[in-house]
């Protein structure tokens, strides 16, 4: 394999080269090195100074010295090293080895410097990036063929042969746009449906049971989980609509089984203490509390759980109650199937959702109304205190906002608020077209919601072809709490940087000097690339002009 490698074809013209390698610190043997050599690769590193400095003052005076008429390549190594993580790269080496500072990296203008004070091409290349090696071969090849061509006149093969070739410069890799984490659902202060059902505050419907026992739960976990109690809390209307003493009783002993009336009184709640109205739902004496208690804490959260007593008797309150789901739970429990479960409580959540959003739309069963700037937006405390422990701290100390029914909530609009609520509700974020990311960016940093939070900094970034109307500022974000959307700023405008200032002059002129610093580091493509490139077309043009010169003065 290294004999192939080495027979190449450079400009049509088979060679056969061979390396020899310096020996290093053996200063006495390392003239044999040079003898009878064609060309020379004089290599430094990128990333040493001192190599550079080394070849001006140690090897190209001894190059010189053994083989004066020998045409010499400076090639500067390492190239990869301009844009790796150093820090990486330095943990990565071996522990006494020296580490490498931003500022030992050399600019591809030094390089040039040196060879065009030199009089030698000069070329890059990364073993890393695969850049530049066979560049480096081939003109290497080129130089040494060029410099006997008119020792050697008579070979018409060497005509074709062409000086060494300028290197286009090497463009980094675009680097990746931070990964925005998602955090996992916090357990919170609340627990969720689970602790609320445990503890209700805010409750707003009673189970009268036989015996003085009763039973606290909320209208909205009920109804949304089970259609016979959607029905049943729709017969009367809210109890706004009823006067001022307590509501008139409903028989429901014809409505179904199991219930036996319902009517609204004012209760006292069993977490805050103070009175409030409730639905007074009175049940039939068959009813007993623990397995009621097992079948609202499955419409709560889905889930049966076994330490509730007899698992017949919470199937037989489950079908007496028409939560079928529960009753098919139970059965599979008694069958030793399940497994068979799980199916039924995907259902269950995916049905919980779409009731839920339903119930946000239409403002039923509402006990809130939050006033924003452009307008009202009807909720449920109970879904909101066992979603957010903002809500759940406001809804239960001893803050005014705890007794009214009307909550103002200024500085944001209707769309951010339905989305906070939407995702309250049902644990997805759903964006919208008229729902402004940085005002909800803001609103659930007020509200604590670092989940929500990322899923808003996940949203579609815009096309980089067509920039967005205002320019990613990272400081709103980070003003807010928002870290991983104030580094994907930070990446847009470092990715874009010349488009971008195109765009925006003033905005990126009155940037803070840690974003400007932060810039002049990361940008992309980074500054020495473009000067490179620059550098690069010019040559080019020049070599072109002299070539069309050297064609007209000497046709064939």
């Amino acid at each position: 394999q290294v004999l192939e490698r080495s027979r190449d074809v450079v400009d049509e013209v088979s060679v056969s080269l061979r390396l020899w390698d310096t020996f290093g610190d053996h200063h006495k043997d390392r003239r044999f090195a040079y003898g009878r050599s064609d060309v020379v690769v004089l290599c430094f590193s990128l990333a040493n100074p001192n190599s550079l400095r080394h070849v001006k003052t140690m090897w190209y005076p001894e190059i010189k010295h053994f083989c004066p008429r020998t045409p010499i390549v400076l090639v500067g190594c390492q190239l990869d090293l301009r844009y790796a993580d150093l820090d990486a790269v330095n943990r990565a080496r071996r522990p006494l080895a020296k580490p490498i500072k931003p500022s030992d990296i050399l600019p591809p203008e030094r390089g040039h410097e040196v060879a065009q004070e030199l009089g030698v091409p000069y070329y890059e290349t990364s073993v890393v990036a695969q850049f530049g090696v066979k560049d480096v071969f081939d003109n290497a090849i080129r130089a040494a063929l060029v410099s006997r061509r008119h020792l050697q006149f008579w070979k018409s093969h060497l005509r074709k042969m062409q000086r060494p070739l300028l290197q286009a410069p090497f463009l980094p890799p675009k680097p990746p746009p931070p990964l925005i984490q998602v955090p996992d659902v916090p357990p919170g202060l609340g627990g969720g449906p689970a602790a609320l059902f445990q503890a209700p505050l805010c409750a707003d419907v009673v189970f009268q049971l036989q015996g003085g026992h009763r039973v606290f739960a909320h209208r909205v976990y009920l109804a949304t989980a089970c259609s016979r109690f959607y029905d049943l809390f729709t017969l009367e209307g809210p109890p706004e609509t009823l006067g001022e003493g307590d509501g008139g009783t409903r028989d429901l002993s014809s409505w179904g089984r199991g219930f036996l009336s319902l009517r609204w009184e004012l209760v006292a709640e069993p977490v805050a203490g103070r009175e409030r109205r409730m639905a007074v739902v009175a049940m039939d004496r068959g009813v007993r509390p623990e397995p009621l208690r097992a079948v609202l804490e499955y419409l709560y959260t889905g889930k049966l759980e076994r330490p509730h007593g007899d698992l017949r008797q919470v199937g037989a309150v489950a079908e007496l109650l028409e939560v079928f789901d529960l009753r098919m739970m139970v059965a599979n429990e008694l069958n030793q199937e399940s497994f068979m479960n799980q199916e039924i409580t995907k259902a269950f959540h995916v049905r919980r959702a779409n009731r839920v959003k339903e119930c946000l739309a239409k403002g039923v069963f509402a006990d809130v109304v939050f006033r924003v700037d452009d307008g009202a937006v009807p909720a449920h405390k109970p879904l909101l205190i066992a979603g957010c422990d903002w809500m759940r701290a406001m809804f239960r100390g001893g803050f005014r906002e705890s007794y009214a029914d009307e909550v103002s909530l200024p500085g944001t609009n209707c769309a951010c608020l339905r989305a906070v609520l939407d995702f309250l509700y049902t644990g997805v974020f759903t964006p919208t077209p008229d729902l402004d990311a940085m005002e909800l960016l803001i609103l659930t940093d007020r509200l604590c919601l670092p989940r929500l939070q990322a899923l808003t900094g996940e949203t579609p970034p815009p096309s980089p072809r067509s920039p967005p109307v205002s320019p990613p500022i990272p400081v709103a974000p980070d003003f807010h709490n928002a870290r991983q959307l104030a580094a994907w700023c930070l990446h847009y405008i470092c990715t874009n940087y010349n488009r971008v200032c195109r765009r925006f002059p003033r905005e990126m002129k009155f940037m803070s000097p840690e974003n400007q610093a932060h810039f002049e580091r990361h940008r992309w493509p980074p500054v020495w690339y473009l000067k490179e490139e620059d550098l690069y077309l010019r040559s080019k043009k020049e070599r072109e002009r002299e070539e069309q010169l050297q064609r007209k003065q000497h046709p064939r």
